[in-house]
């Protein structure tokens, strides 16, 4: 007999949970959700009000069956999963099968694992939430709903085996919107003239503005070297008159702690990790790691919030930290933050360090380097918002040469305050000489040079995710998972950080767009995740805001079935015929992977058994570069992921050859004048003659 029973989600948790409890506590893991929605059919009954047909998850059995054994000798038990929304759901199912009463106080939640957040929580045990089970029920159903009604569309209008979901295909529809501005930018040319001077032994640039007219100045924007020639040749560079100097004083204020989603942007930007990498890793700081006399502990809150405020022990906390390794002057008093969203679900902290005095480099030996480089991320965050602000001084210099006007911007640290230890940009002092009105120096030479305007970058994940909870679409806590979809569908590709939309995750938004612009706007979208806040809230019938959703939904479906627009991904055509039939060979894509078939099928089922493989990666997107045949019987090489990919080359790619100066692969160059290896990239000249070699 057990005097209490916890239950938690993970084994890890379990362990961390159970070494601050001691022996009156058997803590135990769900290991997740142990009942959900089945896998094999919708599972939502429409015409019931769209009740849930929920199943014990597949395997969990002997679990639901321990749990079951384990709450019969117990005196009490407590319900200690996730503290949100999937959290609460995860309790209500685990009540369920326990057949406990929804509203005995037998829910327990903290927002770090630490023995007095734990034991405070048993405390304060409540009943659970059915208003935070409601607000997951309803996104579930209708994520549910959209995929299992959405996809059958998909396979006839494009391609079998496609599925659709409500925030993903959102999220693809920005993706696709802003490819679509960079194909159709096109760049406009200007030029810069540039100062170059050596005042005081103070190396500096100033940048040619405008003219005067009329005794002011009037900006000129330089368009074609023919106008920037005759502004070099205008310019006096033995005669800079200063103009005029002016210096502003300026703060800098420190950021506030981390929510889940600038989490994942500062950690993609900084260390480069992806949103799903952030999280995982976020988990296990959260869940606990083994720290040596400690023992397992929780080093981090609870890592999906929208929260920047944190509790006053870590505000004390950090201050006296501060105090102690920097001075009195870089701590402040205690800076708050209380910035809430609209849609926010602001129950927690912000991801802050269980303890500002674990300090990184006290528990780097404990730790992967993956989670130190994120726990020093957060650690840093979180000390720096409770650090006095930097402050600087911002000079502007504008100097006339013969009646042309150049400026100069320089920067001064006055005092370094927060960025002491952390920043989020590469700011850099730029000191300037001193100089006065009146004053006259000279240029060194004057420097023209040609550029051209360029589109709107490509999102990266940390653009992308900045994006969504500007827009309101999705939960931070759901965008790791949003991004994976999109991966795991081929709807996009990640290429050196950028996201690119496929071919087929173009003409996947082409069809949604056409058919379902109103429910996968961003409008909708946002209002979407209002009405499930509010259900949260106890605003709304959650039931009756998927009713009204699906009255919208099933419109669109039955509309969508008579759009004879051809939405389907044309298999790439070869110039080789089948063996079997004399019909053109085309490349299929399968779920696996790719193949060579007859453009004959079904009536002819000839598969090629086998891609001839170079061995070298696709330097686009990764993908595998195999031997093609053109439609004038030529040999070339080609990326297998095409035509979402379009990479494509002549000479044939080398496997076990990288290129000396750049490091790229090499191509063989094989004809009647010349017999080489050179590099695969056109801007690298590396070339190995092997006529000389024989």
């Amino acid at each position: 007999m057990y005097k209490n029973l916890v239950i938690v989600e993970s084994p890890t948790k379990a362990k961390t949970v159970s070494k601050m409890l001691g022996s009156d506590y058997k803590v135990v893991a769900s290991i997740g959700h142990i009942r959900d929605l089945p896998k094999s059919k919708m599972g939502i009954d429409i015409d019931n009000n769209f009740e849930p047909e929920y199943i014990n998850v597949r395997g969990k059995a002997s679990k639901i069956k321990e749990l079951k054994e384990l709450y019969k000798n117990s005196k009490n038990v407590y319900l200690a999963t996730d503290p949100d929304r999937e959290g609460e759901a995860i309790s209500w199912h685990i009540a369920y099968l326990l057949g406990l009463d929804v509203n005995e106080k037998n829910r327990i939640e903290f927002h770090e694992i630490t023995k007095k957040s734990i034991k405070e929580s048993i405390k304060n045990s409540r009943k659970i939430d059915m208003n935070l089970v409601n607000s997951q029920q309803a996104r579930r159903v209708l994520d549910r709903l959209v995929g299992y009604k959405l996809s059958p569309i998909l396979w006839k209008k494009i391609k079998s085996g496609l599925s659709a979901g409500r925030v993903q295909s959102a999220t693809l529809k920005i993706i696709c919107e802003r490819q679509e501005e960079i194909d159709n930018f096109v760049p406009e040319e200007f030029w810069k003239i540039e100062g170059i001077h050596n005042v005081q032994n103070i190396e500096f640039k100033s940048l040619y503005y405008g003219e005067y007219k009329n005794k002011k100045v009037v900006k000129i924007d330089i368009k074609t070297e023919k106008e920037a020639l005759e502004v070099v040749e205008k310019t006096d560079k033995d005669n800079f008159i200063v103009e005029d100097v002016k210096k502003v004083k300026k703060e800098r204020k420190p950021q506030s702690p981390f929510t889940t989603s600038t989490l994942q942007q500062e950690a993609g930007r900084k260390l480069g990790f992806s949103s799903s990498m952030t999280m995982s890793i976020a988990q296990q700081l959260y869940e606990g790691i083994n720290v040596g006399k400690e023992g397992s502990v929780g080093l981090i809150s609870y890592m999906r919030t929208d929260s920047t405020r944190i509790s006053s022990e870590i505000v004390a906390e950090a201050i006296e930290y501060i105090t102690e390794n920097y001075g009195k002057n870089y701590a402040t008093r205690g800076n708050e933050y209380n910035l809430k969203k609209k849609n926010s679900q602001d129950a927690h902290e912000g991801v802050r360090p269980s303890s500002i005095f674990r300090s990184p480099e006290k528990i780097k030996s404990y730790l992967t380097a993956n989670q130190y480089k994120l726990y020093k991320l957060i650690w840093e965050r979180t000390v720096a918002s409770q650090m006095k602000a930097e402050s600087y001084e911002s000079t502007q210099i504008v100097l006339n040469s013969n009646n042309c006007v150049y400026k100069l911007n320089g920067r001064y640290t006055l005092f370094d305050g927060f960025s002491k230890i952390y920043t989020s940009s590469d700011i850099k002092d730029e000191p300037l000489p001193k100089l006065e009105v009146k004053d006259v120096i000279n240029a060194e030479k004057i420097e023209k040079s040609q550029h051209f305007t360029k589109p709107v970058a490509n999102f990266t994940e940390a653009s992308l995710v900045k994006k969504l909870e500007e827009n309101g679409i999705g939960r931070p806590s759901t965008y790791a998972s949003i991004i994976n979809s999109l991966t795991s569908r081929f709807y996009i590709l990640i290429e050196n950080k950028k996201i690119i939309p496929t071919e087929l995750g173009k003409n996947v938004n082409k069809f949604l767009v056409s058919n379902f612009e109103t429910i996968i706007n961003e409008k909708f979208t946002m209002e979407m995740e209002e009405k499930l806040d509010e259900i949260a809230e106890n605003k709304k019938d959650w039931k009756k805001v998927i009713s009204d959703f699906y009255a919208v939904f099933e419109t669109f479906l039955k509309k969508s079935d008579g759009d004879s627009e051809d939405y389907k991904i044309k298999d790439e055509v070869l110039d080789e015929k089948c063996p079997q039939c004399g019909k053109n060979l085309v490349v299929k894509k399968a779920k696996f992977g790719k193949f060579i078939g007859c453009s004959g099928f079904p009536d002819c089922n000839y598969i090629k058994k086998e891609v001839k493989d170079t061995g070298v990666k696709c330097p686009k997107c990764g993908g595998r570069i195999i031997e093609k045949i053109s439609k004038k019987r030529k040999v070339f090489y080609g990326c297998e992921n095409y035509p979402e990919c379009d990479y494509a080359i002549w000479d044939k790619p080398i496997a076990d050859k990288n290129c000396e100066k750049c490091g790229k692969f090499l191509v063989e160059v094989k004809n009647r004048f010349k017999h080489a290896l050179k590099c695969s990239d056109e801007n690298c000249d590396f070339e190995i003659d092997l006529k000389k070699k024989k």
